[in-house]
């Protein structure tokens, strides 16, 4: 139990005491701020600017489609000059205006004729026109000022029709469980995205990073030494729980920074002069933070596990590459079917994927995080998940055993399942 502890303890200090897991560590938390405040940020900036009031309306409807339009951009703010011309004066008059445009004396223009009476088209010219909120608040006016004609000849008010037919609705979702209200529903979402994101990145970094570690010690020959002293089979369990100890704590550095993050995000947010983030401190009971748990844990072994064996069987890096390619396909399902079992926590895939050892690691946190999941479910869940890290531990054991001192070519599947089978 000595000789396990030692390399446990040297796996995890070599890897804590690195720059690569400082930097990472704090990068995660000041990943996570910009994404609570760029967004906010780009909001604040994609709102229409006010140059889109500092253009000339061309009016060649003959109907006063260009004084409704101006109206209706003035409720925004500046009302724009508007030209009354005829359909045979258009191309000179766009000419003229063009050279303002040119001269920076105006923003740009818009035409309307008969098609925007008749609700076709209209056409905009001018420095802004790649600026979409500029260009969502010209459409917006001009149909808004269409509208307000047919209202008109039908006989209606038009700012009556408009204002009972405008409706600023705010859904709020609060998620009701066994245990009564847990929480807003938007932030189990973003809870669930983030468990899943932060279980893959685990797996996939740190199972290349054993991978990578065996072939190192492969290649300078350190392997042979360390066998000779310690059963190959507590060598991989030293590398697999020392590593997973260094992504533990690197994951409890990032969600200890994601609460704090959430709970001071509005005097953060007040500070950038920006408004609160509407995302809101999911509530985690014990029993699911402890599941939780227990799936990292898991789901960690079950794929580094295979990760080092796989490091075993190959001494260089190229070739790691490629027989390391299945490992990781078993992984991508997981990110790839995280949608859908978003949008259906309940559905038949989604519990399905959520009981396979494969995904079950990552898409049962998933589901356990926006739905209630029955307790038989999570109980054969981790059962089946239990017995596969069994199974893996125990094969990868054997394949590592022989694999660390093998030198030279890649071996066959035939070669390494007579290793699982005779290792001894």
């Amino acid at each position: 139990m000595g000789k396990l502890f030692a390399v446990i303890k040297r796996e995890y200090l070599e890897r804590v005491r690195s720059r690569w897991f400082v930097f990472a560590t704090i990068f995660g938390p000041l990943m996570m701020a910009v994404l609570i405040i760029l967004p906010a940020y780009l909001a604040s900036k994609s709102k229409a600017s006010n140059d889109v009031g500092n253009i000339v309306v061309l009016d060649a409807s003959g109907g006063g489609m260009g004084l409704r339009v101006a109206r209706a951009l003035g409720v925004f703010g500046r009302t724009p000059e508007v030209r009354e011309v005829g359909p045979s004066e258009l191309a000179q008059a766009e000419s003229t205006v063009t050279r303002q445009v040119m001269d920076k004396t105006l923003e740009g223009y818009l035409v309307v004729d008969q098609l925007t009476m008749s609700g076709e088209s209209a056409r905009y010219a001018g420095r802004n026109a790649s600026t979409i909120p500029d260009m969502s608040r010209l459409e917006e006016a001009v149909k808004s000022a269409v509208l307000g004609r047919r209202f008109e000849e039908a006989g209606l008010d038009a700012s009556k029709v408009q204002a009972l037919s405008t409706v600023n609705l705010r859904m709020e979702a609060e998620r009701l469980t066994e245990r009564g209200r847990g929480g807003g529903g938007k932030g189990n979402v973003a809870m669930a995205y983030g468990v899943a994101l932060l279980l893959y990145m685990s797996i996939v970094l740190y199972g290349q990073s054993i991978l990578m570690g065996v072939i190192e010690e492969k290649s300078q020959r350190v392997a042979e030494v360390v066998v000779a002293s310690i059963p190959a089979e507590k060598l991989l369990a030293g590398k697999v729980i020392g590593v997973g100890a260094v992504g533990f704590t690197q994951q409890l550095v990032w969600i200890a920074s994601a609460i704090l993050l959430l709970k001071f995000q509005a005097p953060i947010m007040a500070t950038f002069g920006l408004p609160p983030s509407p995302m809101q401190m999911p509530q985690l009971s014990v029993a699911t933070a402890v599941a939780y748990f227990a799936y990292y844990i898991l789901g960690f072994v079950f794929f580094t596990s295979l990760f080092g064996a796989v490091g075993s069987m190959v001494s260089s890096t190229q070739d790691a590459q490629q027989v390391s390619t299945p490992l990781t396909m078993l992984i991508v399902p997981s990110i790839v079917l995280l949608m859908p079992v978003l949008l259906s926590p309940n559905g038949g895939l989604a519990r399905a994927v959520s009981i396979i050892p494969f995904t079950a690691p990552i898409l049962m946190p998933v589901r356990m995080s926006i739905t209630a999941v029955p307790w038989y479910e999570i109980a054969l869940s981790i059962g089946l998940l239990v017995l596969s890290c069994a199974g893996a531990m125990w094969m990868a054991g054997r394949i590592y055993r022989v694999g660390v001192l093998m030198y030279g070519k890649k071996p066959t599947i035939a070669e390494v399942w007579r290793w699982v089978r005779v290792s001894q």
